[in-house]
C-alpha cells in the first residue's frame, strides 16, 4: 500500500489551524525578552555527554512543498470520486501526493495552472484544473503539521490504533492477568524545529486497558451507592473517561450518559431505514447485548460532516461493549498493581534506546518517505548538557550535604532540629474502637521525633468515636475551638514549622506556583491553586483557592489571589516583594498564547494596580511535565539516566522561546522524565545561569520528601492544594488556613 492512500482521509483543518495547535507553533516569547536574543544557555556546573531521542530530519537540498487547489468542471459532489478523478493522473502528480479533495501537496512543481479531463465510470467527461497557490519550505509551519499528519499515517499503517494523541499496537499487546489489564505497547512522536534543526521526536508509550466494562462499573456502582445516588455516582465516576469499542478499536471519551435510552430503541440507517440497536450490533459485529435495561454512553462527536462541514452530532455506544482505559485512583494506589505493570511500562535507558532504533529502522524502509524527499538521521542525536552543583540542606543550626546520586537527604534529616519551630499545646486526637493500637502507636512516635526536634508537645484530647463519618462530623464539631492547633484522624506523620532550606541569594524575592485540578463532583469544574512564598528562606508559604468553569484551565480568579498574596507578604516583611517568579503549571499543550494574552495581563494588571510607585520585576515560566524529550548518559559502561541536576538549553530547545529542560529527580526503576521550563515573559533580567540554578533549588523544598521533586515546590504545593479542594472539599478553604501547609 502506498503511502498517500492514507492521505485519503485527510481534511484541510488537520492543515489549515482549525484544528488546535499542540506544539503551540507561532508563539513567539523570546523576541520579546532583550536579555536572552542573543543567548538563553547557563554556564555553571560540568559538562556531561547526552544522548536523546530525537533524530535530524534530512531533506533534499532546497526541498519545498508544493500547494494546489484543485476545480470540478461539472462539479463533483462525492469526495471520493474527487480524489478518483484526481488519481487518474499518475503521471502527472506521480505517487508521493497528499489530497483531500480540494487541495493537494505535491513534492514537486507543476505549471502554475495545469488542465486535465478525466472519465467518471459512467463514461462522463470532467475537467480538472489544478492551480499552484502555495510554494512552502521546511520551516513552514503548515509543513510540520504535514510532516506529522505522514507521521500519524505512517503509524496507522503499521496496523497501530489511535488513543487519544498516540498510537498503540493491538497486535502486541501484553496481559496483566492478575489484575485484568492489558498493556498497548506504542509510540508518540512529533516533528519540529528547534534550536537549529528539524528534528523528530519518538518516544515509547504504553496504554493500559482494562477488561472490566462500562456496565461492570455500572452493576459495582449500583450495589455500592443504591438506586437513589446510583446516576449521580455513574455521572461522577464515568463522565470525562475514556473507552475503548474492541469490535472497531476505536476510542471515545464519555461526555453524557442518557438514562432513557434502551437497546430496543432504533435509529434511521444511511439508507433511511429503521433498525434497533440490538439488531444492528448483531447484524454488524455479531454482536449480542444481553441486558436490556443498560443506558447509553453518549461521545459528542467534534468531526464535521458533508460539504457543508455540518457537525456529526452526538455518537450513541452500549456500555456493554465499551472498556475502560486506565488506572484508577485505587489502582494507582495498589502497591501490587503498579509494581507489575512497571516491569512492562518503565523501560530503562538502554530498554527504550532499543525499542526507538527498531522504529527508526522501519521508518528507514519507507520508499514513500524518501519520495516526498523526507529521511532522518540514523543515529539518536548526541550534544553536551551540564549537571549544576549539589545544593548544601541547611537546617536549624548547620547545613549537610546529600549523595547527589539519591537525591535525598531523609538520613542527614535524623534527629536534626528544625529552623523554625512551633509547639503543639492544644490538639485533638480522634481515631475509632478498631484503630486503638495504631492511635496509641502514633503518639509514642510523635512523641519521640518531637522531642528530637526541638518541638514541645502537650498530651493530646484523646476522643474514641464509632466508625461513620457523622460520628467524626459531631466531635468535630464540638470539640474543635479557635486555639485548636492539630487535629489528627487516625495514624499519620505530622509536619510542623519550618523543616529545611536551601542558601537563596535573591532577596525580597517572592515565588509563586499555580496549578489547576478538575473538581470530581461540581460537573468537572475546574479548581485553581495559588501558592506564594512569603519569607526569604521560602520556607513559608501563602495559599488562595479559585473555583473555575467546566474544563477552564486558565485562570479567572489571579487578580484577587495575586493582592492578597502581596498583602500577606507586606504584612510579614513589612514592605513589598522587589522580584516575583511565578511557576505555571497546568497548562494544556495549545493554550500558550491564550496563557500568555489573558493570564499575564492580568498579572500585571493587578501589580500596576497596587500602587503608582510600585514596579516589581516580574517573570513567568511555563512547566511542563508531560513531554516525550528523554535524555540519556553513558555512564559505568552502558546507556543511564543523567544524574540529578541535569540541565539541558542547546539543541532541543525551542528557538522561538527561552525555554531549558532540568532533570531533578533520581529514579530507581526506568528512564528518568525531565522537566520543561518556557519562561514566556520576564522583566527581572536574570541570567539564564541563575533562572536555572534558582529553578532547581526550588525543587529540594517541598516538605512532604526529604529529597528533591521533579517540579518547584511552589508548583507541588498548588497541585496538592487544587487536588485537595477538587476531591474532597469541593469549595474554597477558610482563609484562616491561607498561611499553613494544611494540604500536605
Amino acid at each position: 500500500m502506498a503511502i498517500s492512500a492514507g492521505f485519503q482521509d485527510v481534511s484541510i483543518g488537520e492543515r489549515g489551524g482549525r484544528r488546535r495547535d499542540y506544539h503551540d507553533l507561532g508563539v513567539c516569547t523570546r523576541q520579546t525578552i532583550e536579555h536572552v536574543k542573543k543567548s538563553k544557555s547557563g554556564i555553571s556546573g560540568h559538562v556531561i555527554q547526552l544522548c536523546t531521542n530525537y533524530v535530524k530530519l534530512v531533506a533534499r537540498p532546497q526541498w519545498v512543498l508544493y500547494q494546489y487547489h484543485v476545480d470540478y468542471n461539472p462539479p463533483m459532489e462525492s469526495r471520493a470520486l474527487r480524489i478518483a478523478l484526481l488519481y487518474q493522473h499518475d503521471d502527472l502528480i506521480g505517487k508521493a501526493r497528499a489530497f483531500d479533495g480540494a487541495v493537494l501537496f505535491l513534492p514537486k512543481r507543476l505549471n502554475k495552472v495545469s488542465e486535465v479531463v478525466s472519465r467518471t465510470r459512467n463514461g462522463e467527461t470532467v475537467k480538472l484544473t489544478i492551480t499552484l497557490t502555495n510554494e512552502l519550505p521546511p520551516t513552514s509551519p503548515t509543513c510540520f503539521q504535514f510532516y506529522n499528519i505522514i507521521f500519524r499515517r505512517l503509524l496507522k499503517m503499521m496496523s497501530m490504533k489511535q488513543i487519544g494523541r498516540n498510537y498503540y499496537n493491538p497486535n502486541d499487546s501484553i496481559d496483566v492477568r492478575t489484575h485484568n489489564l492489558t498493556v498497548w505497547p506504542g509510540f508518540t512522536t512529533s516533528i519540529l524545529q528547534y534550536e537549529t534543526s528539524i528534528m523528530l521526536c519518538i518516544d515509547v508509550s504504553h496504554k493500559v486497558l482494562r477488561s472490566e466494562t462500562v456496565l461492570d462499573v455500572m452493576y459495582n456502582l449500583h450495589s455500592k451507592v443504591g438506586p437513589h445516588y446510583f446516576h449521580d455516582a455513574c455521572s461522577k465516576e464515568l463522565v470525562g473517561q475514556i473507552v475503548l469499542t474492541k469490535y472497531n478499536n476505536r476510542t471515545y471519551r464519555i461526555d453524557d450518559i442518557d438514562w432513557d435510552f434502551t437497546p430496543e430503541s432504533t435509529f434511521k440507517k444511511s439508507d433511511g431505514s429503521e433498525i434497533s440497536f440490538i439488531d444492528y450490533y448483531k447484524n454488524q459485529y455479531n454482536k449480542q447485548i444481553t441486558d436490556l435495561k443498560q443506558p447509553a454512553i453518549i461521545h459528542n462527536s467534534k468531526k464535521m460532516k458533508g460539504p457543508g462541514k455540518v457537525p456529526m452530532g452526538p455518537i450513541i455506544l452500549i456500555p456493554e461493549f465499551c472498556n475502560l482505559t486506565g488506572l484508577t485512583d485505587k489502582m494507582r494506589s495498589d502497591f501490587s498493581v503498579m509494581k507489575d505493570l512497571a516491569q512492562h511500562t518503565r523501560l530503562a535507558p538502554d530498554q527504550r534506546e532499543k525499542q526507538v532504533g527498531r522504529f527508526l529502522d522501519y521508518i528507514h524502509k519507507q520508499k514513500e518517505l524518501r519520495d516526498w524527499g523526507i529521511n532522518f538521521d540514523s543515529r539518536l542525536l548526541t550534544f553536551p548538557g551540564r549537571v549544576v552543583p549539589a545544593e548544601k540542606i541547611l537546617l536549624s543550626n548547620r547545613s549537610v550535604d546529600y549523595n547527589p546520586q539519591f537525591a535525598d537527604w531523609s538520613r542527614e534529616m535524623r534527629g536534626s532540629g528544625l529552623i523554625h519551630l512551633k509547639h503543639l499545646d492544644n490538639w485533638l486526637l480522634i481515631y475509632s474502637r478498631r484503630n486503638y493500637d495504631a492511635a496509641n502507636v502514633l503518639t509514642q512516635n510523635l512523641f519521640k521525633v518531637s522531642q528530637q526536634m526541638g518541638i514541645r508537645m502537650n498530651k493530646a484530647v484523646i476522643i474514641e468515636v464509632d466508625d461513620s463519618t457523622d460520628a467524626y462530623v459531631k466531635v468535630l464539631q464540638q470539640k474543635v475551638r479557635p486555639d485548636t492547633q492539630m487535629i489528627a484522624l487516625g495514624p499519620d506523620d505530622c509536619k510542623w514549622g519550618e523543616l529545611w532550606s536551601v542558601e537563596i541569594p535573591l532577596k525580597e524575592m517572592m515565588i509563586v506556583g499555580i496549578d489547576c485540578y478538575h473538581d470530581t463532583l461540581a460537573g468537572k469544574r475546574s479548581i485553581a491553586g495559588f501558592v506564594a512564598s512569603l519569607n526569604q528562606g521560602m520556607t513559608r508559604w501563602f495559599s488562595r483557592c479559585v473555583m473555575q468553569d467546566q474544563k477552564q484551565e486558565i485562570v479567572d480568579g489571579l487578580k484577587v489571589c495575586m493582592q492578597a498574596a502581596l498583602n500577606a507578604w507586606h504584612a510579614c516583611n513589612k514592605a513589598l516583594p522587589s522580584r516575583i517568579i511565578i511557576y505555571r503549571d497546568g497548562v494544556g499543550d495549545g493554550q500558550l498564547k491564550t496563557l500568555i494574552s489573558y493570564e499575564v495581563e492580568q498579572l500585571v494588571d493587578c501589580i500596576k494596580a497596587t500602587g503608582k510607585d510600585y514596579s516589581p520585576k516580574l517573570s513567568v515560566i511555563v512547566v511542563k511535565k508531560r513531554i516525550s524529550s528523554r535524555f540519556f548518559a553513558h555512564l559505568s559502561g552502558r546507556l543511564n539516566n543523567p544524574p540529578p541536576g541535569t540541565i539541558v538549553d542547546v539543541e532541543v530547545t525551542r528557538p522561538e522561546w527561552y525555554d531549558f529542560f532540568i532533570i531533578s529527580q533520581s529514579v530507581k526503576q526506568g528512564t528518568v522524565s525531565p522537566t520543561h521550563y518556557n519562561v514566556v515573559f520576564d522583566t527581572g533580567a536574570l541570567k539564564p545561569d541563575h533562572m536555572q540554578r534558582l529553578t532547581y533549588k526550588l525543587c529540594h523544598l517541598y516538605y512532604n520528601w526529604p529529597g528533591v521533586i521533579r517540579v518547584p515546590a511552589p508548583c507541588q504545593y498548588a497541585h496538592k492544594l487544587a487536588f485537595l479542594v477538587g476531591q474532597s472539599v469541593h469549595k474554597e478553604p477558610h482563609l484562616s488556613l491561607s498561611d499553613r501547609l494544611f494540604y500536605l
